[in-house]
């Protein structure tokens, strides 16, 4: 991938960073010149891409967190700013798959976690980063991961659904709050990425990872540096009049 858009002097902090779009995203933010914050449950996962980051020049702070603890997303912030000094640009990206179940079919336990993560997790993190770019009087830019799931339904899909379509109304309420403090935040609506999580998610489902194929009407899954790509624009000066919008990259899968 050719990156373009300069990040000398700025900290970008990534949660799922431990592989797939989040650890895709990090390198991306690296090697524009970035400071990494990379921030996961999979202490494994964290220092590999720390160490993608480094052996190619770059400066990582791996942070083992579980997103939706109030207590470990505050203390990433604050680890954050402690060794770099500030937070210039967030990608909350951390969430989890449904297997394939109808909404009656759905046990509590799978959209109370589904929900935790992907939509609680996205609030916790957007606060905290937030509270921190009001102290810098600054600004910055957040990214919030939703999903082609948070703008259509799927069928089998309930939890997830619910949880990226708060996403984004999350996402385009907290932008017009915080318009007018140069702070802005905006969401990613992925497609069928080729990711671990999309790999597990097919052998859930009928006709499998070539039935994800099938699903895409560009004939093949996007790659996580594309959807690393449309995070760096909304968080560079490029997109400096763009907030409050979904923003979806999915091979059209959803058109």
């Amino acid at each position: 991938m050719n990156i373009t858009y300069a990040f000398h002097d700025k900290t970008a902090f990534i949660t799922g960073a431990a592989g797939g779009i989040g650890r895709a995203t990090a390198l991306a933010f690296a090697r524009a010149g970035a400071r990494v914050a990379l921030v996961d449950l999979s202490g494994d996962g964290l220092q590999e891409t720390a160490h993608l980051i480094e052996a190619d020049g770059g400066e990582a702070l791996a942070l083992t967190c579980d997103v939706t603890s109030e207590e470990d997303v505050q203390s990433a912030v604050d680890r954050t700013i402690e060794r770099f000094g500030s937070l210039d640009a967030a990608f909350n990206n951390a969430g989890v798959e449904q297997p394939v179940q109808s909404a009656a079919d759905t046990p509590k336990g799978d959209w109370d976690r589904i929900l935790g993560v992907s939509l609680t997790g996205a609030f916790l993190c957007t606060r905290a980063q937030i509270r921190q770019m009001l102290r810098q009087d600054g600004g910055g830019a957040i990214v919030n991961v939703s999903s082609g799931a948070g703008v259509k339904g799927f069928k089998g899909q309930a939890a997830y659904a619910a949880a990226k379509h708060g996403i984004i109304g999350f996402t385009r309420s907290a932008a017009l709050d915080h318009a007018a403090h140069g702070i802005r935040i905006n969401a990613v609506c992925p497609g069928i990425i080729d990711t671990e999580m999309i790999r597990r998610f097919g052998d859930t489902r009928p006709g499998g990872h070539e039935g994800l194929i099938a699903d895409e009407p560009v004939g093949r899954l996007g790659r996580p540096e594309e959807i690393a790509s449309a995070v760096l624009w909304l968080c560079s000066d490029d997109a400096a009049f763009t907030t409050g919008t979904a923003l979806v990259v999915d091979g059209g899968q959803t058109v």
